[in-house]
C-alpha cells in the first residue's frame, strides 16, 4: 500500500520523535510499502539548521526506502511561544502545499505536535478519499497550559478545538502509553479508536556493559568519578535547574560528577547559571554521534529523568525506554502517579523524587552511590522490563499489521483494540 506521512521531525535528527518516525518509515518501506514522508529540514534540537538544508525550497531524499519531502519552515534563533507557534505554522503551510502535488496514497498518518496538522490531515483526507491516522506524541494543548506557555482563554480554545476536529475526524487515534491513551478517552473520543503505537528500544542497548566506558571515560576525563547522567533535549519541560540545584548540594564530593549531554531552548540558561554558581562538578556537552553516545551511556552510574511538576501524563519520554534497555539505574525527578513514575517504579528500575526539588534529587543520587547492589538489581530489573514491553520488532509489527486491517475496511471504519502483548505499559 502507499502510505504518506506527515511529521516535523525526521532523520537525522537523532533525538525525540525523529527517532521514531524515522523508525516506523522505514520499517514499513522495508515491508515492501511505499512511504512518503513529509517532513521539515532537520533543525531539532539545535534550533538551528544545518548548512546543506539552509534556504527556502523544497527538496527529495531518497533513504532507506523512503522518499522524503523535506519542507521549508521558520526557526526562530531564540524560542518563545509566539515564535514556537510561528515555527509551527510555517511547517504546517509548506508540508500541506508539498502534499498537495503528491500522488494520492492509500492511508495518511500524521505524527502531532505540531497539533495543527490536524487541519491539513482532515482536509488531505477528504481531497484523497482515504483515512488518516492521528499519532499523538505530546497532548500539546494540555503541555501548554500546564507549562504556563498558555493562558487559559481565547487561542487556548482554539488549540482544543483543532484537538476535537483531529480526534473526531480521523480514523484512529494512537499514542504512547496508557495514561496518554485515558487522557484521550475522557475528552469523548471513543474507546475503540485510541490504540496504542508505542516507541521501542534499540537493540544494542541491551548488549551494553561498563567494559564500553574506558575511552569516553578518558576522553572526558572523567576518571573513576560517580558519572549522573542526563541525556537529551533541555528544554522547559525538563525543568533541569533541579539538577543543579542538586549539583550544588553534592558540590563538596568531587567524585560526584554531573554530565548533561544534548541541546534546547534551555542549553545557555542551563550553561550562564552552572557558571554563575561555580559548579565545577558539572558539565554541559553538546550531542554526540550515535556511538559515541552508547559508550557515554554505558559510563554512566546513574541516570536521569527530570519534568517540571506540572507536566504529568501529557508526555512520555523516549529516553525512559532508552536508560532502561541500557541497564542504567534512573532516578526519576517527576510527579508522583504519573506515566514516568508508574513505569520506572513498577520496573523496579529507580527511585522518584519530588520533581523540582534538588535536595530530594541530590539525596537520592547519595544513597545510590553508597549502594552498588542495590544499582546492579535496577540495571536487571530495567532491561527485563524493557525486553518485554519495548521490544522493536513485535512493536512494529503490530503497528504495519493495524494499518495494514485499516486500509482494507472503509475509510471511515477503525480497527479493534490493542492485543495485550502490544501495549505500552504507563
Amino acid at each position: 500500500m502507499r502510505i504518506h506521512i506527515i511529521g516535523i521531525n525526521y532523520w537525522p535528527e537523532m533525538t525525540g520523535i525523529a527517532v521514531f518516525s524515522t523508525g516506523r518509515a522505514e520499517h514499513l518501506a522495508a515491508a515492501g510499502h511505499q512511504v512518503t514522508m513529509c517532513a521539515a529540514v532537520p533543525y531539532y534540537p539545535q534550533w538551528r539548521v544545518p548548512e546543506g538544508y539552509r534556504g527556502l525550497k523544497f527538496r527529495r531524499e531518497e533513504r532507506a526506502g523512503v522518499t522524503i519531502l523535506r519542507c521549508p519552515l521558520y526557526v526562530p534563533a531564540a524560542v518563545n511561544p509566539i515564535r514556537r507557534v510561528l515555527h509551527e505554522a510555517s511547517f504546517i503551510v509548506s508540508s500541506f502545499v508539498r502534499s498537495l502535488f503528491c500522488r494520492r496514497p492509500d492511508l495518511l498518518f500524521v505524527v502531532s505536535p505540531p497539533l495543527g496538522l490536524a487541519v491539513a490531515a482532515v482536509i488531505l483526507s477528504r481531497l484523497w478519499r482515504v483515512p488518516y491516522v492521528f499519532h499523538v506524541a505530546d497532548l500539546q494543548p494540555d503541555t501548554a497550559l500546564d507549562l504556563g506557555m498558555v493562558k487559559p482563554g481565547r487561542f487556548a480554545r482554539l488549540l482544543y478545538a483543532v484537538e476535537r476536529l483531529a480526534y473526531r475526524h480521523a480514523a484512529i487515534v494512537s499514542t504512547l502509553t496508557e495514561p496518554m491513551r485515558a487522557r484521550i478517552v475522557a475528552k469523548g473520543i471513543a474507546p475503540e479508536k485510541v490504540l496504542l503505537f508505542a516507541d521501542w528500544s534499540d537493540p544494542r542497548l541491551f548488549a551494553l556493559d561498563a567494559g564500553q566506558a574506558g575511552a569516553i571515560r578518558r576522553e572526558l576525563g572523567l576518571g573513576d568519578a560517580f558519572l549522573v547522567l542526563h541525556a537529551g533535549n533541555m528544554g522547559v519541560k525538563q525543568g533541569l535547574d533541579v539538577v543543579l540545584d542538586a549539583a550544588q548540594q553534592t558540590r563538596s564530593n568531587p567524585r560526584i560528577v554531573y554530565l548533561l549531554v544534548g541541546d534546547g531552548a534551555m542549553r545557555p540558561h542551563l550553561e550562564a547559571r552552572a557558571r554563575d554558581l561555580g559548579l565545577d562538578n558539572v558539565r554541559i556537552v553538546p550531542l554526540l554521534e550515535h556511538e559515541r553516545f552508547l559508550q557515554l551511556l554505558a559510563a554512566a552510574d546513574v541516570t536521569l529523568v527530570t519534568q517540571q511538576a506540572t507536566v504529568a501524563d501529557v508526555v512520555f519520554p523516549s529516553k525512559v525506554l532508552t536508560l532502561l534497555s541500557a541497564g542504567k539505574p534512573v532516578i526519576a525527578s517527576v510527579t508522583g502517579g504519573s506515566a514516568v513514575a508508574n513505569v520506572v517504579a513498577g520496573a523496579g528500575a529507580g527511585m522518584i523524587v519530588t520533581p523540582e526539588d534538588g535536595g530530594a534529587l541530590a539525596s537520592a543520587i547519595e544513597a545510590l552511590r553508597a549502594d552498588p547492589a542495590r544499582r546492579a538489581a535496577m540495571s536487571a530489573a530495567g532491561r527485563a522490563f524493557a525486553s518485554e514491553h519495548w521490544e522493536r520488532t513485535r512493536t512494529l509489527g503490530y503497528l504495519s499489521d493495524t494499518l495494514a486491517r485499516l486500509v482494507h475496511t472503509s475509510p471511515a471504519g477503525t480497527v479493534a483494540s490493542t492485543p495485550a502483548g502490544s501495549r505500552s505499559h504507563g
